[in-house]
């Protein structure tokens, strides 16, 4: 099986954790399953070119590259604030 490598950018790796130690848990264990098949836990969002994982009201966003194998998390927070 082909799998995707996760890597977290900086800014998202602060925002990440800021985010209690429960939700980094529920969102680390998701993209450890995500990485067999990005697009079963990650939904495209509407106008953007980027997708977002759900863990409960906290939310991540990534790029995800096909073509190279890559799930690149951007941003992560409460859903609150996600979309501004």
């Amino acid at each position: 099986m082909i799998t995707y490598t996760v890597l977290i950018a900086p800014k998202a790796k602060e925002q990440m954790a800021q985010l209690p130690k429960e939700i980094q848990q529920r969102i680390y264990e998701k993209l450890v399953l995500a990485q067999e098949n990005p697009f079963h836990y990650f939904i495209r969002l509407k106008g953007r070119t980027d997708h977002k994982l759900r863990a409960g009201n906290y939310r991540v966003a990534a790029d995800i590259k096909q073509n190279e194998r890559i799930i690149e998390i951007t941003k992560a927070g409460h859903r609150r604030t996600f979309y501004d």
